[in-house]
């Protein structure tokens, strides 16, 4: 970015941030509703620990940090803090003084974008804005998870025109002839380490699923004993689907002879049509071997979505929710749609470097540390910020992960 495009993105990502908090009650800031989510307040404190630490700290401008002690609090393992995973307990600082600190912090970026940046220091306040988009996510997911624990299902905001109703559009599969393609970030841009380098994979032909799954089709596997067919499962997923006795995807709730869903807005029937949504990666690969297909690979995914542009259903689209298939997919569109947005799709394919990978580790932001034990994920989600996400965006969760909004594609080889 120049100068001139970080003066007006700093203010507009930090705006966005303190724009999804607003609807908050001061007691939803605080609690945190299991190990793996954030308290909302933490959120807020962290994205602004990270500018003050990496750019207005000892490695950008050379200015003391304002609040030596919020370390501790709002730092992350990867720049030598030990992690705490009962940020809920944590009562102080307040929200008003987690806010009182992003002001602090605003006004001292404000004042260093207002003068002449340095190259590397611009590198840094890009690396810090997409961090905070990633936490922007990570705060609706952590909310979501947090508010769906409440008996009284209350809604984050009211809803802004929900999923529509009625029947979704056929899937079909679309077939890809493969090759040797390039696969990676193309060096345009900002994009994290992990994408890079750019290489050549070689891909035997394919075909994908001209949609995402939807929650409809996916009722077909609950009912027809999904859950109960233990040959369907991977044996990890197994051993996962019955210490957490799973039965349906997260937010399903049962309700009479059927489900409802519990959204962001709160409670409502579940849409046949929309796509699903908070399932594990071994909850799709059982449902893809039901359906005799299986997930994709992710240079599969990169392949048939490099080209596309990135529209869909995103967090700007103030929805909040996975939408259904577009138009475009009802008049028989030649090429799959819903690639980006809606939900994250799993892949069938382990987060592992690519060749030559050399991780940055610079800024608390080292993708080399997760390359054990997660799956890949592509495509971005309905809170995910549209300027965040591209073809070859890598995103990376543990197999067993289902409070993030995640979803499935099917594919099959040709």
């Amino acid at each position: 970015m120049t100068e001139a495009e970080l003066r007006d993105a700093f203010p507009r990502v930090r705006r966005q941030t303190a724009e999804l908090a607003a609807p908050l009650a001061i007691e939803d800031y605080v609690v945190q509703s299991m190990p793996d989510a954030r308290p909302a307040k933490w959120h807020l404190g962290h994205t602004s620990w990270y500018f003050e630490t990496f750019v207005l700290g000892r490695e950008g401008s050379g200015l003391p940090p304002q609040e030596p002690e919020y370390r501790e609090i709002f730092g992350v393992s990867d720049a030598g803090v030990e992690v705490r995973h009962d940020r809920g307990v944590l009562s102080r600082p307040t929200v008003a003084e987690v806010f009182d600190y992003r002001r602090r912090v605003d006004d001292a970026m404000a004042e260093l974008l207002e003068g002449e940046v340095a190259e590397d220091v611009r590198e840094r306040v890009v690396i810090g804005l997409h961090h905070e988009q990633q936490h922007q996510e990570r705060m609706l997911a952590d909310l979501k998870h947090l508010f769906s624990r409440n008996p009284l299902h209350p809604a984050y905001r009211e809803a802004s025109g929900g999923p529509e109703r009625g029947a979704a559009p056929p899937l079909r599969f679309v077939s890809f002839g493969g090759g040797t393609l390039p696969v990676g970030h193309s060096g345009t841009g900002f994009a994290y380490d992990n994408e890079r380098p750019r290489h050549e994979r070689l891909v035997a032909p394919f075909q994908l699923g001209s949609r995402l799954i939807t929650n409809g089709e996916y009722l077909e596997f609950v009912e027809e004993g999904g859950y109960r067919e233990r040959s369907l499962w991977l044996a990890d997923g197994w051993e996962a689907r019955v210490a957490g006795g799973w039965e349906a995807p997260l937010h399903w709730i049962r309700q009479g002879g059927g489900f409802a869903e519990f959204s962001l807005a709160g409670l409502a029937p579940l849409a046949p049509a929309a796509p699903v949504v908070h399932v594990s990666a071994f909850e799709a690969d059982a449902f893809a071997r039901w359906r005799e297909a299986r997930l994709p690979t992710e240079f599969e995914w990169e392949s048939a979505a490099v080209d596309q542009p990135v529209t869909g259903t995103l967090l700007e689209d103030g929805r909040l929710q996975p939408q259904p298939a577009p138009a475009a997919a009802r008049r028989g569109a030649s090429g799959p749609v819903q690639l980006f947005g809606d939900v994250w799709e799993w892949t069938a394919s382990a987060y592992l470097p690519y060749p030559g990978f050399r991780p940055s580790g610079r800024f608390g932001q080292s993708s080399g540390r997760s390359m054990s034990g997660r799956m890949v994920l592509r495509g971005g989600s309905c809170f995910t910020p549209a300027s965040h996400i591209r073809a070859s965006y890598r995103h990376v969760l543990r197999p067993d992960a289902r409070w993030h909004a995640t979803g499935i594609r099917i594919a099959r080889d040709a």
